[in-house]
């Protein structure tokens, strides 16, 4: 069970874009990437087999999990995320500040 998944919002913690906020569009292994963060340029050839033009596109680049901290609307900042076993048996997420369950 990952802390960070697709469709959460995180704040970046490190790096150049410390304290941007955004949703994880796509997990790989131990990086995520987040909508509009950590934005870098790519030179690319015109590739006509799947129309795709050249030239220099904008796209997110993956940080790593460790840099970003998933957001608490509840506090409006970033939280560590726990987990809790409940008594239906089912394993959640918990905020370790406020102990409130991530996933309803």
């Amino acid at each position: 069970m990952n802390r960070i998944r697709k469709g959460d919002q995180v704040v970046v913690i490190a790096g150049k874009d410390k304290g941007k906020r955004g949703e994880v569009a796509r997990v790989v292994g131990d990086r995520v990437y987040v909508t509009n963060v950590n934005m870098v340029k790519r030179h690319t050839k015109p590739n006509p087999q799947i129309n795709q033009p050249g030239g220099i596109i904008e796209r997110e680049a993956p940080i790593h999990q460790s840099n970003v901290m998933l957001f608490n609307p509840a506090s409006g900042t970033g939280s560590r995320v726990g987990y809790k076993t409940l008594e239906d048996g089912r394993k959640v997420r918990v905020y370790r500040g406020t102990g409130e369950v991530v996933d309803a």
